[in-house]
């Protein structure tokens, strides 16, 4: 698009200019943190009878696409603010499209233009503001093709909101909490609790859970505490807990991974289905339009070609769970073409083909990929990528556990993600977070379990 001034000379009475603009939730959070306007009526909140309201868009940010029409269009590039008077007539919510018109009334001297303002909705015609600008036309000639300003990532997110509005919909699991012996291990079970995504069963030492509830301010008379005194009892009661049919998820509190597996990984009694444990991180990324799923971040570390089929399985079942109808698998290497020198790239061609011949079931897979041309439509296209998983994957499935750690953590760390952990392949869904984990991805690892394990009931019935 093509920007140009009019001169003060080019201005007659009666021009005008139009701009229409989608008002979304992210313009309107964008506004809200570039202007430090935290009023909660522009974020999106609860209003008194429980429901849930949109975002309403601040006078100025209504009044800001006038701006943008007098400084873009007419008079155009260069154009100065002498004084600008409105009266607001209706509020704006997120969703909303929205016309903004200027009007030139009047030219007075020294090179001041009168226009008339207003910004309507586009659906029935309403008024939302009015009034009149003072404004200076452009001294200088000024013309230039779109401004490549700056993109802007919104931090909200949104997916997680989504999965914990759906979760708190379903009946609350009973959750076998192992070991929530120190704050942010007994946090994330609390506050799972008190959205209504869990029934904890706490199971480790009773003096040193009531200490730690006692530090935080929380009361524990509403829930059932289990007496095991070291960490393999208590992981050993929590499997036992899932046998009886009481505990339906099983939540990592203040204990090492490998000792809360073990006894899961037992034989004859622990919680085997026949496949290999695997981890799933669900991330919620920042300007990604849907939940990226990352695996194996956590614990297989050099996975063998069957190993990767159980890793891909559970990746599947998992994202047809949180409501993916045919998942797009992509499984990564350095390169998107077979190199016999790189293993992994000829175990993404094996796992792709074992797709077609369905022998992995549920979702669309492919590989290798390379990490831009797995989630960038763009990157596919240039290497003449084509396939229905390049540049749009929804589940990423990494070479080996150091791959997917720094994967996984730069997309955390550097991107904003937010991230939850589940274990999957046992008989019930293992809940897995770190002590650096924010309260988001805790309630949302619960609401992930949750959802998980109300499609798996579902369908054994």
């Amino acid at each position: 698009m093509i920007f140009e001034s009019r001169m003060y000379h080019e201005i007659e009475p009666g021009m005008s200019a139009e701009l229409r603009r989608l008002c979304t939730a992210d313009d309107i959070y964008a506004f809200v943190a570039a202007s430090g306007n935290h009023n909660p009526m522009h974020l999106e909140h609860v209003d008194e009878d429980g429901q849930k309201e949109k975002p309403l868009a601040p006078g100025l940010f209504v009044a800001s696409l006038i701006s943008s029409l007098l400084g873009s269009i007419l008079p155009g590039p260069g154009t100065r603010y002498r004084d600008q008077h409105l009266a607001f007539h209706d509020y704006v919510t997120a969703g909303e499209e929205l016309v903004a018109k200027v009007t030139v009334t009047a030219k007075e001297a020294d090179g001041v233009i009168v226009m008339d303002t207003e910004v309507r909705r586009v659906e029935g015609g309403a008024l939302i503001c009015s009034g009149t600008a003072h404004v200076l036309a452009p001294k200088t000639y000024i013309r230039y093709e779109e401004i490549d300003a700056p993109g802007l990532i919104v931090q909200r997110h949104r997916h997680f909101e989504a999965l914990l509005e759906r979760a708190e919909a379903l009946p609350a699991i009973g959750t076998a909490v192992v070991c929530p012996e120190e704050p942010s291990a007994l946090e994330g079970a609390l506050i799972a609790a008190e959205r209504g995504l869990i029934r904890p069963i706490l199971i480790g030492n009773p003096a040193k859970i009531e200490a730690t509830a006692k530090a935080m301010g929380k009361s524990l008379a509403d829930y059932e505490i289990v007496e095991m005194l070291s960490h393999r009892e208590a992981a050993r009661s929590a499997v036992d807990l899932v046998r009886e049919g009481r505990a339906q998820a099983i939540m990592k509190g203040h204990l090492h991974t490998d000792d809360l597996l073990r006894p899961m990984l037992d034989k004859e009694k622990g919680l085997r289905i026949g496949r290999r444990f695997t981890h799933v991180f669900v991330m919620d990324v920042p300007g990604v339009s849907h939940p990226l799923l990352v695996t194996d971040a956590a614990i297989n570390i050099a996975p063998d070609l069957a190993t990767k089929v159980d890793i891909v399985q559970n990746a599947i079942d998992l994202a047809i769970s949180l409501g993916m109808e045919t998942p797009k698998v992509g499984v990564l290497s350095a390169v998107e073409t077979v190199n016999p020198a790189m293993p992994s790239s000829i175990d993404a061609a094996l796992l792709s083909k074992m797709a077609e011949r369905g022998q992995i079931k549920g979702g669309v897979v492919d590989g290798p990929l390379a990490m831009d041309n797995a989630v960038d439509i763009g990157a596919a296209r240039t290497k003449g990528l084509r396939g229905p998983v390049a540049g749009q994957a929804d589940v990423l499935v990494v070479p080996g556990i150091d791959a997917g750690n720094m994967l996984a953590k730069q997309l955390a760390y550097i991107s904003h993600a937010e991230a939850a952990g589940v274990v999957l392949g046992a008989r019930v869904p293992v809940i897995l977070n770190s002590r650096s984990d924010s309260a988001m991805a805790r309630l949302a690892s619960a609401a992930v379990a949750s959802i998980h394990w109300n499609r798996i009931r579902e369908g054994s019935r």
